[in-house]
């Protein structure tokens, strides 16, 4: 009688061992901290599911997988998505993973976007909408208009920042997050306040921020460019902003602006046209935004950059000076484009 106990204790603890090595033991066979598989609406049986595990390398035993997915009813209860499998998981937790429709977060991670286009590549690259779609969502005015925003100002829903979506999110979903984080964030901190206290609607204050934004990356020039534009905006000068320049050459290469460049028709043309632009001409971090609306009162109306290249610029209060720095600093330019294209 022990021997048949002994022996029998012996078959369980064997078949422990089984299940263990077949459903709870890593079974993941691909390099790296995880991998990704992606279910489509047409493509959630579990023929293509099982299909696309193997050909990405994601599990490297599908029959076992098939056998306990099935004996789960995860077949039936498969939604469709991105999924991210970690390194390490076991058959049993991935089932799990397909059967609880546990979508992998997607990091839509959001710096400068200079152009429609580049936001349409970077939603395309990321969710299940493609970029052509997003491309004629995001150029039409009808499309826009439940958000507030026409084609020009459709960058001011937009707060850099990294926003976490699921892969298939609709589009109008993944513009009415960002539109309502926007939102949070003109309410806050005195923000509302402080754009009515340069005259300034949000919109405005963002517009102008792009520009600042494309002129340096040092924030104490930043804010001292921000005084200059608002400056100029009160005595309804011309901005005569370079960054508007290239914006409506759809050239962000350029490096010197010629007088021919000026002559260009474009709204976004600061040389020609008073006042800020139609909209923004790039996507400013929240940083400079927050250095416009807290610009310090200056008599400044020009600045250029400073001849040796630093980065930093002069600001001057009369022509006559900011004159004289800009002569510098083309003489030095003018030797370094000829020493560049030698």
């Amino acid at each position: 009688m022990n021997k048949i106990l002994s022996r029998l204790i012996l078959f369980l603890f064997f078949l422990a061992l089984v299940f263990y090595w077949l459903f709870l033991s890593s079974a993941t066979s691909f390099e790296g901290k995880s991998a990704f598989i992606i279910i489509a609406e047409n493509k959630k049986d579990k023929t293509s599911i099982l299909h696309e595990l193997k050909a990405k390398g994601i599990i490297g035993d599908t029959f076992t997988f098939s056998f306990l997915a099935t004996g789960m009813g995860v077949w039936d209860k498969v939604k469709p998505g991105k999924y991210e499998i970690k390194k390490g998981q076991s058959l049993l937790t991935i089932s799990r993973i397909l059967k609880n429709g546990r979508l992998a977060e997607i990091k839509l991670v959001i710096n400068r976007l200079r152009t429609k286009e580049d936001l349409a590549k970077l939603i395309g690259k990321n969710f299940s909408t493609d970029s052509t779609a997003v491309m004629k969502y995001l150029s039409s005015n009808d499309s826009l208009k439940g958000l507030g925003v026409d084609t020009n100002r459709l960058f001011t829903l937009i707060i850099p920042d990294t926003y976490a979506f699921y892969w298939n999110t609709p589009l109008r979903k993944i513009l009415r997050k960002l539109a309502d984080t926007k939102n949070t964030f003109w309410q806050n901190q005195g923000r509302l306040e402080k754009a009515k206290a340069i005259k300034l609607s949000p919109e405005e204050v963002y517009t102008l921020a792009s520009i600042v934004e494309e002129e340096t990356n040092y924030d104490s020039d930043k804010i001292k460019i921000a005084s200059v534009y608002i400056n100029r905006l009160n005595k309804s000068m011309p901005l005569q902003a370079c960054p508007t320049i290239k914006f409506a050459m759809r050239d962000f290469s350029i490096t010197r602006i010629y007088e021919k460049y000026l002559f260009n028709p474009s709204p976004y043309n600061t040389y020609r046209k008073t006042g800020l632009p139609p909209g923004p001409i790039c996507t400013p971090a929240a940083k400079t935004i927050d250095l416009v609306l807290n610009a310090p009162r200056t008599d400044y109306l020009f600045f250029v950059a400073k001849s040796d290249f630093s980065g930093y610029h002069h600001f001057s209060n009369s022509y006559t000076e900011h004159n004289k720095y800009a002569q510098e600093y083309q003489k030095v330019l003018d030797i370094y484009m000829t020493k560049k294209t030698k």
